[in-house]
């Protein structure tokens, strides 16, 4: 099969990306095209994204094997070549870069997110979020899950883990929700809030090259201290924002999932889990699998060189591919009953967090928190529930990191 890429507005599929995001319902739930393209035809979609107002063909590849390739392959599906159709400027950042350049970058952190490493923060982790809980049930019977807990538990734990002042960290939140918006801030006032953190933390760069301390801020300045600046910069800012919005979003979700829908002939997912608590874990991984809040279906590759994907479909040199972890996530061929939810299902190897060299540096880390989050709220509010209607919940828009804007909850 040869690929044919087209822009006709009559005859383009319906899914389509453009500047503000994904074309899909409001909610956790993700669009239904997803399972069919995943299932059907030769899993690689023709869409139309539009950047800056120009619209740019490309394909939208959904099988699970496919995407995988496409993921690990950064030989031929680059992300720096891309920069021109990519709606989130990633210039300077592991997202945006290729092959040695993104394995020096990425190699002066990453033994800090190893499981191993990960694991001996278990204890800090557990501390943090009982900090926070106490926070929350303190106000009494009532609270936002999202910014009574969630937001704060995750921002504490990946600052923390940099050495930033607790008494600095609350402006991170108007930064990023600056930073990650997509066409919902004025261009002005996003330049703005990423010019004041990364000034802040050039600054916290520049004090640990003088006085070194045991923190992750350090290991950058010195390990990336041959870097250009702005990518010394980068670096702590995609690991703070990256790090925590998306995490606290997969807290804020799988709680309300939990708390508002049926599950093994229970009221609620949260009834089966107080009953079955051994079965947390790959509950959780049922709903990465399911419910992503990383919209990493806005990250475009572009092909270098002639290549057929495993599933025999053969992509040129040039064209633009947009690997759905979505799709593939519902691929038959992987997941059997794709969309049923099955927290029994095992083994369930999603790629929420992506593959291969650009797969998610804090994975273990955010899954750790999301766990020991829901592991807490399970034992200490076995009562928690919704306190307002599931569809009164209000979910981010023109946002890269999906999630609810808050969770008002009782117990």
């Amino acid at each position: 099969m040869t690929s044919t890429p087209y822009l006709d507005g009559r005859r383009r599929h319906p899914f389509y990306l453009d500047g503000e995001g994904i074309n899909r319902p409001p909610g956790p739930d993700k669009h239904r095209w997803y399972a069919e393209f995943a299932a059907d035809g030769p899993g690689v979609v023709p869409i139309v994204r539009e950047v800056a107002g120009e619209p740019t063909p490309a394909w939208l590849v959904c099988r699970h094997a496919d995407v995988r390739e496409v993921l690990r392959r950064q030989d031929v599906f680059s992300r720096t070549a891309a920069a021109d159709v990519d709606p989130v400027d990633v210039s300077g950042t592991m997202l945006g870069m290729d092959g040695p350049q993104h394995a020096r970058v990425r190699g002066s952190v990453k033994d800090a997110f190893t499981p191993a490493a990960v694991a001996g923060l278990r204890d800090r982790v557990v501390a943090e979020a009982r900090a926070q809980l106490a926070v929350l049930t303190g106000r009494g019977r009532r609270g936002d899950l999202i910014a009574d807990f969630a937001l704060p538990f995750t921002l504490h734990v990946i600052c923390d883990l940099l050495g930033l002042p607790p008494e600095d960290r609350l402006r991170f939140r108007r930064w990023g929700d600056d930073f990650l918006a997509d066409g919902g801030v004025p261009p002005e006032q996003v330049a703005r809030s990423s010019a004041e953190m990364a000034g802040y933390l050039w600054e916290q760069v520049e004090r640990r090259r003088g006085c070194p301390a045991d923190d992750l801020m350090t290991r950058i300045a010195t390990a990336a201290g041959d870097q250009p600046v702005d990518v010394q910069v980068k670096l702590p800012i995609a690991l703070v924002v990256g790090g925590w919005e998306t995490t606290a979003g997969s807290i804020g979700t799988f709680t309300y999932l939990l708390c508002s829908r049926p599950y093994g002939g229970h009221p609620t997912g949260w009834a089966y889990l107080l009953e079955h608590p051994e079965r947390l874990d790959s509950a959780v991984a049922e709903l990465e699998r399911l419910y992503s809040t990383s919209n990493a279906d806005e990250l475009p590759r572009r092909v270098t060189a002639d290549v057929e994907l495993p599933s025999g479909f053969r992509l040129r040199a040039g064209e633009v591919v947009v690997p759905s972890h979505d799709a593939a996530n519902r691929d038959p061929r992987v997941f059997p009953d794709p969309e049923r939810v099955d927290f029994t299902r095992e083994p369930n190897p999603h790629l929420s967090f992506g593959h291969g060299p650009h797969r998610c540096i804090g994975a273990h880390l955010g899954a750790l928190e999301v766990r020991v989050a829901l592991r807490l709220l399970l034992r200490e509010l076995p009562g928690l529930r919704l306190a307002v209607p599931p569809e009164q919940i209000r979910w981010k828009a023109g946002h890269v990191v999906l999630g609810p804007e808050e969770i008002p909850v009782r117990w």
